[in-house]
């Protein structure tokens, strides 16, 4: 019973999370601490010590994963609050599988951003300089400041679905479906 109130209340949050993001391109801390701290208390509660163990533990590798993304420019502060607040909700295992979905869907998410943005052609351009320009030198090509028509990626939506999905995964792995 305890997981199905904290996977509604994780469901509730990232709806929320994924709508602001998409809005205002903002995850407010209004929804990451309190989810977090949800985790903490419900886990606690249920196992104790060893329950607060596992939200901390969850709630560390969510940050840590996102965590170098954001030292890069690659996302904002919010989408590593709101891993970290996902993960202590789930624990670790199952917020490293989310944080794969996420990947995965982000990258297939960006992807299909630049073809609505630019067209197939150029976005098949942009990525085969930037793949070469990364096999040549190992940087990262990054667009000039005068490109300002970069498309804006909303993380929140993409966590979201990676969360869930993480979910919808240990629900079918349960089942031996």
């Amino acid at each position: 019973m305890t997981y199905i109130f904290l996977i509604s209340i994780l469901s509730f949050a990232l709806i929320g999370a994924a709508v602001t993001d998409v809005r205002s391109s903002k995850i407010p801390n209004i929804i990451t601490f309190p989810l977090a701290s949800i985790g903490l208390i419900i886990h606690g509660i249920s196992d104790g010590v060893e329950g607060v163990l596992f939200s901390l533990e969850g709630l560390a590798l969510g940050f840590g994963l996102l965590l170098i993304f954001y030292m890069l420019g690659g996302m904002g502060a919010g989408d590593v609050k709101l891993l970290s607040a996902v993960g202590a909700i789930i624990g670790p295992y199952d917020v490293f599988i989310a944080f794969l979905m996420t990947s995965c869907l982000g990258g297939l998410y960006a992807v299909g951003l630049m073809v609505l943005t630019w067209g197939l052609p150029s976005t098949a351009e942009r990525v085969k300089v930037i793949l070469t320009t990364w096999l040549v030198t190992r940087v990262v090509a990054t667009p000039s400041s005068a490109e300002s028509n970069q498309p804006k990626l909303r993380y929140g939506l993409v966590i979201g679905l990676g969360a869930l999905g993480s979910q919808a995964w240990r629900w079918l792995d349960a089942t031996n479906l």
